[in-house]
């Protein structure tokens, strides 16, 4: 099993999270932010892996730093899970659609990080976050684990255009993350990502 649990804490937050990318998709999610709890929950969830989420941030200011803050310590793990590559799928794409809005995609877990993010919200929040925390988080995500990933969403209902985004990149991430053969083989011209 590539069982990972990485600690940060910091003078605006403390945080640990457990991941488990071959477990069955049991998720425990507590940030003190409760639309993002569901957005999480959602992504561990449907990506079908074991989740555990505890994050203590100085909320009484805003979600930014606990946000931002979140998205670093997962990919800090998530690079941990990746190591150096072997037997991994590498490359993934998800297509999830959620009642009118429609969210893809397409992930490369190779060592570079850099994030791609088409889509708009309608409204300044969604539900009770400044929409433009969320590209910041897949974005500390993404740079810290090494996955390139871009990020298309459209649609009318902003929790809707939100949610498939993170279905899908949960589904995408679960399946790059899966072991498929030779453990021993690095998906890469390279050799090595």
């Amino acid at each position: 099993m590539r069982v990972v649990e990485v600690k940060r804490a910091t003078k605006e937050t403390k945080i640990v999270i457990r991941i488990n990318p071959d477990g069955k998709g049991d998720v425990s999610v507590e940030s003190g932010v409760p639309f993002f709890d569901h957005m999480l929950t959602s992504m561990a969830k449907h990506g079908g892996f074991d989740f555990t989420c505890a994050a203590q941030g100085d909320l009484h200011i805003d979600c930014h730093h606990t946000i931002e803050d979140i998205g670093i310590v997962l990919g800090d793990a998530i690079k941990q899970v990746i190591g150096e590559g072997r037997g991994i799928q590498r490359f993934s794409h998800a297509i999830i659609p959620m009642d009118e809005s429609l969210a893809q995609v397409a992930l490369d877990c190779g060592g570079r990080g850099y994030l791609v993010f088409t889509g708009s919200f309608g409204s300044r929040t969604v539900g009770t976050i400044p929409a433009d925390i969320f590209e910041h988080f897949f974005y500390s995500f993404c740079t810290r684990a090494g996955i390139t990933a871009h990020i298309t969403f459209s649609g009318r209902n902003d929790h809707h255009k939100c949610e498939a985004a993170f279905k899908a990149f949960g589904i995408a991430l679960g399946q790059a993350l899966a072991i498929t053969g030779d453990k021993k083989v690095v998906r890469s011209t390279k050799g090595k990502f």
